[in-house]
């Protein structure tokens, strides 16, 4: 296996619980995830909960009260999400608990160690030029990633015309307080401001110590995209969030643009693709994580219900059954970024819940789908 991000570590736990020998090899020196925050959805949720680490998960992360959105910093909407789970926490603790989780199942992880290929015989070609034979390839490296060019699958890759940073600094609640007493500041708050220029500002607690902010800006805003961002600019727009973005002005970041990649196949022979490798997409739904670890999860399922000779049709067959619904939120989150539609609120309702609503747990659940 290449890559052991979300993507990778969930498949290297759903495969090794199930009996797989496996091993994931990432490139980076240590294991480490770098980044801010992250919000997880039912769908993924689910997933972990099956992997057994709801417990560890919860003890690092929070569920906000509400998902607020604000345009020109008036409340439009506030949505509770009843009955529906989702969590917020930093992206190196959902790291570290996959992490954890991968090796008491028994998979070896190994830092240091790139892939730089693979054949559809299930090869996997190191960087200092080994060779290892597997039954099955998963190709979990990113949106560069070298599994799938090696095989000379094609894809496409829309951009978008905004882009974001993300941070990870203190809450500062008491000095958030200060400034806004009535705001309820555990809330996850989206800040849309497009007059006098367009500044986003997606507010997310991760726990009781740390803030998860993303900065949107266009792409052709090259003061807006800025890295160190320009502190003037950003709190004249959002002064109410003057002391975390004081923090964010001396906190290292990268403006990344959206963008979406879409494949013509996941799979080829023992080989099958995952994530950003398969499906990149823009941030709006924050379910490309999601997408990501629940791909891993049924394609360990599929993988491990077929015979060592029928393992390609297996892997064909699982892309036909679980790829609509990714390329649907990949739809769906391109949409929004395009519109910047999310602006409006109340967005988590209808067709858009598709991918949080998924259960890729339920072995009926395509049967269910069949009949919608």
């Amino acid at each position: 296996m290449s890559g052991a991000g979300f993507a990778g570590l969930t498949a290297a736990v759903a495969l090794a619980q199930r009996g797989w020998s496996v091993r994931v090899h990432e490139r980076g020196e240590k294991l480490r995830e770098e980044g801010a925050g992250i919000v997880l959805w039912q769908n993924t949720l689910t997933v972990l909960d099956s992997l057994g680490v709801t417990d560890e998960l919860n003890a690092g992360s929070m569920r906000p009260p509400y998902y607020e959105t604000r345009m020109q910093n008036r409340i439009v909407s506030q949505e509770g999400m009843d009955g529906i789970a989702w969590r917020t926490m930093t992206r190196p603790y959902l790291h570290s608990v996959l992490l954890n989780a991968a090796r008491a199942a028994g998979a070896e992880v190994v830092a240091g160690s790139e892939v730089v290929g693979a054949t559809e015989t299930g090869t996997l070609r190191l960087r200092d030029g080994s060779e290892l034979e597997a039954d099955l390839v998963v190709g979990a490296d990113g949106v560069g990633s070298a599994v799938r060019d090696s095989l000379g699958i094609d894809y496409d890759r829309q951009g978008s015309r905004d882009g974001i940073t993300r941070f990870l600094v203190g809450r500062h609640k008491e000095e958030l307080a200060a400034i806004e007493p009535d705001t309820e500041w555990d809330n996850v708050i989206d800040f849309w401001n497009f007059e006098p220029r367009v500044l986003r500002v997606l507010y997310t607690p991760a726990n009781d110590r740390e803030l998860y902010i993303a900065l949107m800006a266009p792409a052709a805003d090259e003061d807006g995209s800025r890295v160190p961002i320009d502190l003037d600019l950003w709190t004249s727009i959002h002064p109410q969030l003057a002391p975390v973005l004081r923090e964010a002005a001396v906190t290292p970041g990268r403006y990344y643009g959206y963008s979406t990649t879409r494949l013509e196949h996941w799979t080829q022979g023992r080989v099958a693709l995952i994530g950003d490798s398969a499906h990149a997409m823009c941030p709006a739904l924050a379910q490309g994580a999601g997408c990501a670890m629940v791909n891993a999860y049924t394609l360990a399922e599929a993988a491990t219900a077929a015979s060592a000779s029928d393992l390609p049709d297996a892997l064909t067959e699982w892309e036909r059954l679980e790829r609509p619904y990714t390329d649907r939120c990949q739809e769906r989150s391109q949409d929004y970024a395009d519109t910047r539609g999310m602006s409006q609120g109340g967005q988590f309702t209808g067709d858009v819940m598709e991918t949080t609503l998924y259960d890729p747990t339920d072995p009926r659940r395509h049967d269910v789908a069949r009949t919608r």
